[in-house]
């Protein structure tokens, strides 16, 4: 951050889901002001000055934050903390809980009962921290390795995603996200990315009938395009 005549000044990523070319999601970072505070009322304030700055190069772009804090109820929706699968005994499950549940560590883990837990209290359970390094993800009985970056994140947050064929024909009207609550200085796994790069793989036709591919077959595909690093827009 910065401060410029007063204002105080941040830089977030929007990602544009791209049609066609060797990029599957292009990653722009603007400049705008920020609204410090942790009330969602100044994050609000944010996206919105996130969005107005986006549109001063694309004044026609249908931009929708991905967030808890979105102040569009289909952005609410789809955040990791809220976008749900259904397991066969009907509980709801989050894509935040799969997610850590899932974390394999130097230490310890996966902690599966992390599963059972709100997307809250999973991405605050104290062994996430105490477990020593992050060292891969196992989910249903597939090990998965730390790269390429993103790869079994969004691979979770697809499967729920199209799952939800009400969500995810809203979300084809936009073609921009964000995710005011996503650092880049600090994470690399980011829901505004995952939803941009489902809307690229739909719209270009490259899930076959429509599902997404297991792990090997979900990497090839991924890896046939210009992977772009969520946490700066350079290559990784």
């Amino acid at each position: 951050m910065r401060k410029d005549k007063g204002f105080l000044m941040a830089k977030r990523p929007v990602f544009v889901p791209k049609l066609d070319g060797a990029t599957l999601v292009d990653i722009v970072d603007v400049e705008f002001e920020w609204f410090a505070g942790m009330h969602f009322t100044q994050k609000q304030k944010s996206i919105r000055s996130l969005h107005e700055a986006y549109r001063t190069q694309n004044p026609e772009a249908k931009i929708l934050e991905i967030s808890s804090k979105s102040e569009i109820e289909l952005g609410t929706q789809l955040s990791a903390f809220n976008l749900m699968f259904k397991t066969k005994s009907g509980k709801s499950i989050s894509v935040e809980s799969i997610f850590q549940s899932s974390k394999v560590f130097s230490d310890g883990g996966p902690y599966k009962d992390i599963m059972e837990m709100s997307s809250r209290d999973a991405k605050k359970d104290e062994r996430l921290k105490n477990s020593g390094n992050l060292v891969a993800f196992e989910y249903r009985d597939t090990r998965w390795e730390l790269e390429p970056n993103t790869a079994f994140y969004d691979w979770i947050y697809l499967n729920e995603l199209n799952l939800n064929d009400d969500l995810k024909q809203q979300a084809f009207a936009y073609v921009a996200f964000t995710d005011i609550e996503f650092n880049p200085q600090k994470s690399i796994n980011c829901q505004a990315y995952s939803i941009a790069f489902f809307v690229a793989l739909t719209k270009r036709k490259l899930l076959v009938n429509v599902t997404i591919p297991p792990k090997d077959e979900f990497i090839s595909l991924v890896e046939q395009f210009t992977i772009k690093n969520t946490s700066d827009g350079l290559l990784f």
